[in-house]
């Protein structure tokens, strides 16, 4: 684990203190305080629907990074957890606080046969992911899914809290967050007037990413500007081909691959002819950034370690 993980982690953790008087996060066998169960039982209006939550949960299963890392930050270790579709272990930067949880499937095929066989008390998801099978879900265990993911990421952030009842503490955090953020900018100077490009190499293709996504909160909030293209399907992100690459520069180009660089694109890319034209890469301001963080993660801890991260690189 580096030094950042450590630090957002440490951060969101003493944030997070009041939840864990119940260490239920991480033992489902132990009990939670009375005035932490007073909360409930709760009905939670998400994207599907509203669900009734009897009982304080303390046996969570989450589908997707976001809910993975909204609980990890909330201070709730879940039972049960999908990976992505290009890595058979959890996010790089969760490792170690997911270490005891079990994997049931991946994000595109969640195991329901071994989310059932944890006998979980809450699920966790998102309408984009899953909504086909929340009927599924939810027959296991009371469901919540959040409408979208991405840009409303601070809001799926709450509505997983008020689904554990750590309303206070996710509060607190996201305070602390854009404290931190703003500070940033402030150490950065003038952040308005620094372009900066978000790319993503997924699959072949070139995604950069817009203010509409998860990465470009974090930019807007620290000040930066940010490089927008014209989005064709989706709002979060531009997609063009290798040849269009210099559409792609700006001053600081902050640049992942989505899995292993050769499957990607990313390592033709790199070593083609037009990755040494773009003024970012001569002026040694193209910053490879870890992808889990900066665009997989998508949630409290990740945006936490983005902004220590460019604090090193740019404060």
């Amino acid at each position: 684990m580096t030094s950042h993980t450590r630090g957002a982690l440490a951060l969101v953790a003493v944030l997070a203190l009041p939840a864990c008087a119940s260490a239920a996060e991480s033992d489902p066998g132990t009990t939670s305080t009375a005035a932490e169960d007073a909360a409930f039982p709760r009905t939670v209006q998400h994207a599907m629907g509203e669900t009734e939550i009897a009982q304080r949960p303390e046996r969570v299963v989450v589908l997707d990074t976001g809910e993975l890392d909204s609980a990890l930050s909330l201070g709730v270790t879940p039972v049960g957890a999908v990976t992505t579709d290009v890595s058979s272990g959890f996010l790089s930067y969760l490792a170690e606080g997911a270490a005891d949880v079990e994997r049931v499937g991946t994000i595109g095929e969640p195991n329901l046969e071994a989310i059932a066989a944890l006998e979980p008390d809450l699920i966790l998801s998102n309408k984009v992911r899953h909504q086909e099978l929340y009927d599924e879900l939810s027959q296991i265990a009371p469901t919540v899914f959040a409408e979208r993911v991405g840009a409303v990421w601070k809001e799926n952030v709450a509505l997983a809290a008020e689904a554990l009842g750590r309303e206070d503490e996710a509060q607190a955090a996201l305070d602390e967050y854009e404290t931190a953020a703003a500070d940033l900018g402030e150490a950065i100077g003038e952040p308005s007037g620094t372009t900066v490009s978000a790319v993503r190499f997924v699959e072949g293709a070139i995604r950069v990413y817009t203010p509409e996504s998860f990465i470009g909160t974090v930019l807007a909030d620290i000040g930066l500007d940010q490089l927008e293209l014209p989005t064709a399907e989706v709002p979060t992100f531009a997609e063009l081909s290798a040849e269009e690459l210099t559409r792609a520069d700006a001053e600081i180009v902050l640049y992942s691959s989505y899995g292993e660089a050769r499957d990607s694109g990313e390592a033709a890319v790199l070593g083609g002819p037009l990755w040494p034209r773009l003024g970012a890469v001569r002026d040694g301001r193209a910053l490879a950034v870890e992808d889990d963080v900066f665009y997989t993660g998508i949630g409290l801890t990740a945006a936490t370690l983005i902004l220590e991260d460019l604090g090193d690189r740019l404060g």
